[in-house]
């Protein structure tokens, strides 16, 4: 029987709602998957036949160590999605290669860990006549270390600018847009090229609060059905994505967040590729979705040519 590998982390650990309908799925699709952490040294990655990342939620603090575990384990097994796609996807600095083929994105500012955070801060500020900001680092997850500020904060949100700097972290400014509150998020998940469901997610920062205290927190999540602007937006982001990573067959799983600009038209917020929740709790048959979707590729002779997708 096919073995199957769905990818969390130690610090994870039951906090992945996604796994158990996903395991049940790979179970009736006769796929023997087992949970395993990336971090876990006792696991034999190469006598599994594939590894699909799920939940290693914890890359954000670990990026060079993870990397150099999906470097390794490319090259014993099949690493879903591939490597080339974690390797760019892993970095919000993607917003800027989507931008630059058109994809309408929320404005982002990106700050070196070599810049002046107050001059880039007052830049940004001149540059954006939004009432409120985001300040965020460009490898991030759940909101980790990202804030929401009003103008009046400026001292405030350069402190937490240089934190990240000072740490070499490369940051992000964005516009705070008042959709979220109103509308939330909208994601749209894809499974092998094909449209699942949508979700909405409410919001989660608040001004001048701290970040969640729990990181694998999701917020207000319900289903919803997209509109055909944001069906059209995530064709067009996910055409872009596979231009810019020369992908010859489509993404295993991909998920799209949008939000509304003040002139109504949906931004892509984010392009989740490495380890997305993929809310099978709004719907359920997606999780079978997935399930025949991975045991189509390993039937195909997909895992034979393995070594060569990374």
């Amino acid at each position: 029987m096919t073995t199957i590998a769905l990818v969390t982390a130690i610090a994870a650990t039951g906090h992945d709602e996604d796994l158990p309908p996903l395991l049940a799925a790979c179970e009736r699709a006769g796929l023997s998957a087992r949970a395993l952490a990336w971090d876990d040294a006792s696991v034999g990655w190469n006598r599994m036949d594939a590894a699909v990342l799920r939940s290693p939620w914890d890359y954000t603090e670990r990026l060079p160590e993870f990397m150099a575990w999906c470097e390794r384990t490319a090259q014993s097994t099949l690493l879903l999605n591939p490597l080339p796609v974690i390797r760019w996807n892993t970095d919000k600095h993607y917003l800027a290669d989507l931008a630059a083929l058109g994809v309408p994105v929320v404005p982002t500012q990106f700050v070196e860990p070599d810049a002046e955070p107050m001059e880039a801060l007052q830049r940004f500020l001149a540059a954006h006549d939004a009432a409120e900001f985001v300040v965020k680092p460009t490898v991030s997850a759940g909101a980790r270390d990202t804030q929401r500020y009003v103008r009046s904060q400026e001292f405030a949100a350069g402190n937490h600018l240089a934190r990240l700097l000072d740490a070499d972290r490369s940051a992000m400014l964005q516009p705070y847009l008042p959709a979220v509150d109103a509308d939330g998020e909208t994601a749209l998940v894809h499974i092998d090229g094909h449209y699942s469901h949508a979700i909405r997610k409410g919001a989660l920062l608040k001004t001048g609060d701290a970040p969640p205290a729990d990181p694998h927190a999701l917020g207000d999540i319900r289903s919803r059905e997209p509109a055909e602007d944001e069906r059209r937006l995530t064709g067009q982001v996910l055409a872009a994505a596979t231009r810019l990573l020369k992908l010859e067959q489509p993404l295993l799983y991909a998920r799209v967040d949008l939000l509304r600009g003040p002139d109504g038209a949906p931004r892509l917020l984010e392009l989740e590729l490495t380890e997305p929740s993929l809310f099978f709790a709004q719907a359920p048959e997606a999780a079978d979705r997935l399930a025949q979707a991975l045991r189509s590729r390993l039937a195909d002779g997909t895992v034979r040519t393995r070594t060569d997708i990374g």
